[in-house]
């Protein structure tokens, strides 16, 4: 990784956030014997702690096989405020060999292209591993920019493209433009970071005026997009099995859900201990119960 491209990185992980964030990613650091926690998300852009904070927890051991990470939710009283919390966890391991792009999965290194802060490590080692591996996700993901991307543009064109291309390939539905909000948001980030990246990755470029044309052979253009066109087969599948997973093994699923019925009705949802057990067995009740609720308002 080029220096420019670590100083860039590191300069993000290294931000500061709400001690409230910190604090709740030291508890879930005990409970995992996490190596690294990463926020990101709306929140670490807004600095706010209402909706739902996300965390990725990286845990010490030998990267996983089958499908991953494990997702669970968290709620936490502090003080007056309860957060509330989405947390991915997996190996340290297998986190830095998606962000390489030696999985199927599309999620890891697209997300993590994208501003996060690293709220916990346990030692100078770890957070070698996690810059590293970040390095490698803007690797990764600027290597398909510049395949999809046209032969001439600026910056904006080539994170735009990256992030339409990587949006259909996995089962969401975004509104049109919602690129361009994400290069908004975070443009301080993205300014110089394509640039940075390309020299990583050995990749030649022209730059003039602040238009970006990149020199990349045909042979090695076409090995990228048939490197991008079997993940982007795998993607839908992929997020198919995890939510297929998930509604097995989402630890707090119940609560979860009972939460965003609240938030996105207004009516309350009791949260029964089979509710809590079988969110899914207990949807059509729930339904059931927030459309004569509405309904008498």
């Amino acid at each position: 990784m080029s220096s420019d491209l670590a100083a860039r990185i590191g300069v993000v992980l290294d931000r500061e956030v709400h001690p409230a964030i910190s604090a709740f990613a030291e508890r879930l650091t005990e409970e995992a014997q996490a190596q690294a926690v990463l926020f990101y998300g709306s929140n670490l852009r807004t600095g706010s702690l209402e909706g739902v904070i996300d965390y990725y927890v990286l845990t010490p051991g030998a990267p996983e096989t089958g499908l991953w990470p494990r997702v669970s939710y968290r709620e936490w009283e502090n003080g007056e405020e309860t957060l509330r919390a989405k947390i991915a966890t997996m190996t340290l391991a297998k986190f830095a060999e998606a962000c390489r792009g030696e999985t199927v999965d599309t999620t890891i290194w697209a997300r993590f292209v994208q501003p996060c802060a690293l709220v916990f490590f346990r030692d100078l080692a770890a957070r070698d591993a996690v810059l590293d591996a970040l390095g490698h996700a803007a690797r990764t993901a600027v290597r398909l920019a510049v395949a999809v991307g046209p032969d001439e543009g600026d910056e904006a064109d080539y994170w735009g493209a990256l992030f339409r291309s990587t949006y259909k390939a996995e089962l969401r539905v975004e509104k049109p433009g919602r690129e361009n909000s994400i290069l908004e948001a975070n443009a301080e980030h993205f300014t110089g970071l394509l640039p940075a990246a390309m020299e990583s990755e050995g990749i030649s470029f022209a730059q003039l005026d602040g238009r970006i044309a990149p020199q990349l052979p045909v042979s090695q253009k076409q090995a990228i997009l048939r490197w991008w066109n079997k993940r982007r087969r795998w993607g839908k599948a992929l997020n198919i099995a995890r939510l297929l997973r998930a509604t097995r093994t989402f630890e707090g699923a119940g609560r979860y859900a009972a939460w965003k019925v609240e938030r996105h009705t207004g009516v309350k949802v009791k949260l029964t201990p089979w509710r809590e057990k079988h969110p899914i067995l207990a949807a059509p009740q729930v339904l059931w119960q927030v459309w004569r609720a509405r309904r008498s308002n």
